[in-house]
């Protein structure tokens, strides 16, 4: 049997496959044996367990498993466009679109020319998926399959017969028989005419999604990066750009099974990053606060920042402080609180930009320590009796604690009488807490 190119990766993907099932047979048949008394038993557990070999080789013989994996793959589809990520509950179709005869006037998913395909399946058949997207020498199964070029498959195959049915079986991968939307997908009513409208259900280009992923990660990860960075850093030249992307955003999908949205979903730990679409607006550069003791001062910057809001917070207590508190009240209350605690986290991370690193040890920085720990992260890298600190995490509690008088001192007028109470309602608020856990799980990959 040839053994040349993807062929090859084929008959060895399979062989691969079957070795650790042989392995765990192996291990049962030792341990039955040891526990064997008699000969006699000793034989009929040899049997037995020569029979399962024999029945794991016919099962893992390079033509029964192709024959096998052709039938199953039903079970799965290879898309560039994903339903799950909008409802990881639909049901509904996902789909492959290639890039021919696609309007290029806007960016899309048609401007890859091999896009990674997305696998969006049962569990039980990702090894198809593996199968068929495994890259080995600069080539695939599917993409060689796309190109309709059968050669890795012809050189297996019995006959033409079987040849057509595994290549029917593996290009339904590619299309859906039936496609469907959901009740669960995201659907748009676009009217056409008086009364009439046509029903789009946009999808995740999620082939898209993971391109700009890998390339966003490796700006800012790879060893290249590393070096270039370093060289910033040292200030000396390096002979390539360093190139940065401003005021991203982490998108994440499937909580703790990212699994269950799709493959390359949870190759990416249920992350997409996402560039900013905003129109630009012209704002003061931040800068470190190294002449205050604290950030959270009348006279700080992010006091000035959130002065609008805490007004509207102290106008909302006010007027109702002498009304029945109710749902509504509540929420309003809530609503302001949570306004407040966004512009804080981001004036906080305007603080912990790289180009701000190390201004803690600045001799005149009069900043508490545990507001050091939080705005300057980043020194953590050059100094070690500061990351311990850090890690150690002591500091969270004295922010929150010094975010909630702080608060509840801004809205101490007469009739409204802050307590302790109140500070500790405002130092556990849900946001506050949800804020600095994301933040500093996002600040492990840059700390690394």
């Amino acid at each position: 049997m040839p053994e040349k190119g993807l062929t090859s990766f084929i008959i060895q993907y399979i062989s691969e496959r079957k070795q650790p099932k042989r392995e765990a047979l192996e291990k049962e048949e030792v341990k039955a044996l040891a526990g064997a008394g008699s000969p006699a038993k000793q034989a009929a557990i040899k049997n037995d367990y020569a029979r399962q070999y024999a029945e794991l080789d016919e099962k893992y013989e390079v033509r029964n498993w192709l024959s096998d994996a052709a039938r199953r793959a039903s079970q799965i589809s290879l898309v560039t466009h994903a339903l799950k990520y909008f409802n990881g509950y639909a049901k509904g179709s996902s789909v492959y679109q290639s890039s021919d005869n696609i309007n290029k006037s806007y960016f899309s998913s048609a401007f890859l020319k091999n896009p990674e395909l997305d696998a969006v399946a049962n569990a039980a058949a990702l090894d198809i998926a593996k199968l068929l997207q495994t890259e080995y020498q600069g080539d695939s199964l599917i993409a060689s399959l796309i190109r309709n070029d059968t050669s890795a498959l012809a050189k297996l195959a019995e006959n033409e017969q079987q040849l057509a049915e595994w290549i029917s079986g593996f290009k339904q991968v590619l299309t859906s028989a039936n496609p469907a939307s959901h009740k669960l997908a995201k659907q748009i009513y676009f009217p056409i005419g008086d009364g009439q409208y046509h029903l789009i259900s946009p999808l995740f280009a999620t082939s898209l999604a993971h391109v700009l992923h890998e390339h966003l990660t490796a700006s800012r990860f790879s060893e290249e990066a590393k070096e270039i960075n370093a060289a910033v850093k040292a200030g000396t030249w390096h002979s390539q750009p360093r190139t940065t992307y401003l005021q991203t955003a982490l998108q994440k999908f499937g909580g703790t099974k990212p699994q269950n949205i799709s493959y390359l979903n949870s190759a990416r730990g249920g992350r997409v990053r996402l560039l900013s679409s905003a129109a630009p607006v012209w704002q003061s550069i931040n800068k470190p606060p190294l002449q205050h003791k604290t950030i959270f001062h009348f006279r700080s910057e992010f006091a000035w920042l959130a002065r609008a809001s805490v007004a509207g917070l102290k106008r909302h207590l006010l007027s109702s402080y002498t009304k029945q508190n109710n749902e509504e009240i509540r929420q309003q209350r809530l609503s302001y609180v949570d306004e407040i605690i966004d512009i804080l986290f981001n004036y906080v991370t305007g603080i912990q930009q790289p180009e701000f690193a190390n201004w803690s040890k600045d001799t005149n920085c009069e900043l508490k320590r545990s507001q050091q720990l939080w705005l300057d992260p980043l020194r953590s890298k050059t100094d070690e009796h500061f990351r311990f600190e850090r890690e150690a995490g002591d500091w969270q509690k004295e922010v929150a604690r010094d975010f909630g008088y702080w608060l509840s001192r801004q809205l101490s007028v007469n009739p409204l009488n802050m307590g302790e109470v109140e500070r500790r309602y405002f130092s556990t608020a849900a946001l506050f807490k949800k804020r600095l856990r994301e933040m500093e799980q996002d600040l492990k990959e840059e700390l690394l």
